[in-house]
């Protein structure tokens, strides 16, 4: 997951994901535009923070982490 300290989506998704007992790699993107940029190519051009990623699959960002959440669709994405 690419996000940033300041971010309270990131806080919300790390909290989520924390909540589900995972580790998870989190890349800081503040103050590091070689970061932001490589998250950017990655996310298919989306600029915000979070950008999550469960194994392979791009998930997007907060919003979309909790509609997978709130469709059920989270756990099976996590092998639950």
């Amino acid at each position: 997951m690419y996000s940033s300290n300041y971010c309270p989506f990131c806080i919300r998704a790390k909290q989520l994901l924390e909540s589900k007992g995972l580790n998870f790699e989190e890349i800081i993107v503040d103050g590091q535009p070689q970061l932001r940029a490589d998250m950017t190519r990655l996310a298919g051009g989306r600029t915000s923070v979070p950008q999550i990623w469960i194994g392979q699959t791009y998930v997007g960002g907060c919003d979309e982490l909790l509609t997978l959440e709130r469709s059920g669709q989270l756990d099976p994405l996590l092998g639950n």
